[in-house]
């Protein structure tokens, strides 16, 4: 992030970080079952009160922070390429020590020769982000999350994932997600993601910050029709050299797919 970039008050960042959080809600209506469901994960299998965990596609750090709250002694290396969403993160949560945010490009070579690891990663997690990945690039970034993990470390990735091959079963998991979505937002949610990003963009606060995102950063395209499959993540993990890869919890097409490092 630039250094011109201005500096935001903690309390302003947590706020458009709730709205951010009721906003994925939306699509997500089960997203703190599957945050809870991911660290539960993440706390039973590396099996140590201080894992060394990398967040993929952190955004503004939702998912790290609450990795922090259950597992205080963690250290959560989180990445995005959003200069916004990072800038919110660190001025949000600059009370949580072990929370590193990094603006870091999956898509690059060499992406993690910044983060400074000073050991094998315990855990790789990621929520609703890989999908944005076309397919080349999301092979490539499992291969090198499996060289960052030690022996036994775990990838899990939280996320909507499609089965193509199953047309009915595909329309039963998307309908599930969709009645509990009409369950906890009746009358639909007050804010999509695009109206949140009008919203923020028009908060004079925020101002300069989102003009800089503007000229400087350009959103990745968006490679849903392939990096959203299930099958598509199941071979790029297998790929990868993983041992097992298998779904932990599911909730319609909504699933934590879980790799395991040999």
């Amino acid at each position: 992030m630039s250094s011109l970039a201005p500096e935001l008050a903690p309390e302003l960042a947590r706020a458009w970080i709730d709205r951010w959080d009721r906003q994925q809600e939306g699509y997500l209506p089960d997203r703190e079952e599957r945050f809870t469901a991911m660290i539960d994960a993440v706390a039973a299998g590396t099996g140590r009160a201080d894992p060394l965990v990398l967040d993929l596609g952190t955004g503004p750090g939702s998912l790290g922070a609450r990795l922090l709250d259950r597992l205080p002694a963690a250290t959560v290396v989180a990445v995005d390429t959003d200069p916004v969403l990072l800038a919110l993160g660190r001025a949000a949560y600059g009370d949580h020590a072990g929370l590193r945010f990094a603006e870091v490009d999956l898509r690059a070579p060499g992406w993690p020769e910044p983060l400074g690891l000073d050991r094998p990663l315990d855990a790789a997690v990621s929520t609703t982000a890989l999908h944005w990945l076309p397919e080349a690039d999301l092979r490539a970034v499992y291969a090198t999350v499996a060289r960052l993990l030690r022996p036994g470390g775990l990838l899990i990735n939280g996320d909507h994932f499609t089965v193509d091959d199953s047309p009915t079963l595909a329309g039963l998991e998307r309908a599930l997600v969709e009645r509990a979505a009409a369950r906890r937002f009746p009358g639909g949610p007050a804010e999509d993601w695009y109206a949140w990003w009008r919203a923020l963009e028009a908060d004079p606060a925020l101002a300069e910050l989102a003009a800089e995102r503007r000229r400087t950063w350009a959103p990745p395209e968006h490679h849903s029709t392939q990096s959203s499959r299930l099958d598509t993540h199941v071979a790029a993990l297998r790929a990868a050299g993983f041992a097992e890869v298998g779904a932990l919890w599911q909730h319609g097409e909504s699933r934590l797919l879980c790799a395991v490092r040999p």
